[in-house]
């Protein structure tokens, strides 16, 4: 599935596993940045993680030596905005999430309701508890729409793996036998949307760039882009050989690509 760079205007840029690893980035990450940027093409940092904001994100890379705007940084969390402000306008929600969450959807015109809410939206909720757990379960047996923030199993950490909303879903469907009536994030359709809407490019003239086969790589897969694997995060050589998911693209970090631009 060889494919080039030539007609590549913009790297999507997964964050966790891809640029950097926790509070670790990873070797090349900032020469690659300088690199797009002298050959004249863009990059948007595109997140599934919703258990963090935009703000969070910028003075995070910050941290590390980068400094970008928040138009620079997509999150599931915004994208999940943008879509139920489409589907469900002025409902209001049930939001199993963290404060960043929350603030992320308030500010986005997403009405957060936890007494009587008229859909449910879950994320990434690194404050968890089983009391959130009952709660959330209970308005999802009642019928309520139900809406992920995104699909992944597991964030990536320095250690190794944190249970991330994947294992979320698991759970509320093992107690109420419904899995969610819509995800937004990668590789799902509500992201891209969000994408093309930020970018203003057309998806052949997009590269989506990450260490997950089943977020990252399909996502470029499923919607016209460059598909690019890098072996920073979760997925090994080893996954990469034995998975159908096969990427346009295989480096092992971000700078190995520079050569190419």
């Amino acid at each position: 599935m060889a494919k080039d760079l030539k007609n590549v205007k913009c790297f999507l840029l997964d964050m966790d596993g891809t640029f950097y690893l926790g509070e670790n980035i990873l070797p090349g990450s900032l020469d690659f940045i300088e690199a797009v940027k002298a050959s004249g093409r863009d990059f948007l940092f595109l997140t599934n993680n919703s258990s963090h904001n935009a703000d969070y994100y910028v003075k995070r890379l910050e941290r590390m030596g980068l400094a970008v705007g928040a138009e620079k940084i997509l999150t599931s969390g915004q994208a999940t905005a943008i879509k139920l402000n489409q589907l469900y306008p002025g409902k209001r929600a049930f939001l199993l999430g963290n404060s960043y969450l929350f603030d992320e959807l308030t500010e986005g015109g997403v009405i957060i309701d936890q007494e009587d809410p008229e859909i449910v939206v879950i994320g990434y909720d690194t404050t968890l508890d089983y009391a959130k757990m009952t709660a959330v379960c209970d308005w999802v047996r009642a019928g309520l729409p139900y809406i992920a923030t995104h699909p992944d199993f597991n964030c990536p950490t320095e250690t190794g793996f944190a249970p991330d909303i994947g294992a979320i879903i698991a759970f509320i469907e093992a107690s109420t036998e419904r899995r969610p009536d819509l995800i937004v994030g990668k590789p799902h359709a509500g992201i891209v949307e969000a994408v093309l809407a930020r970018t203003g490019l057309t998806n052949d003239q997009l590269a989506m760039v990450g260490d997950r086969l089943y977020t990252d790589i399909e996502t470029g897969l499923r919607n016209g882009m460059t598909s690019i694997l890098v072996l920073s995060g979760e997925t090994t050589p080893e996954m990469a050989a034995a998975s159908e998911t096969k990427p346009h693209m295989t480096f092992g970090y971000l700078a190995d690509m520079i050569p190419l631009l």
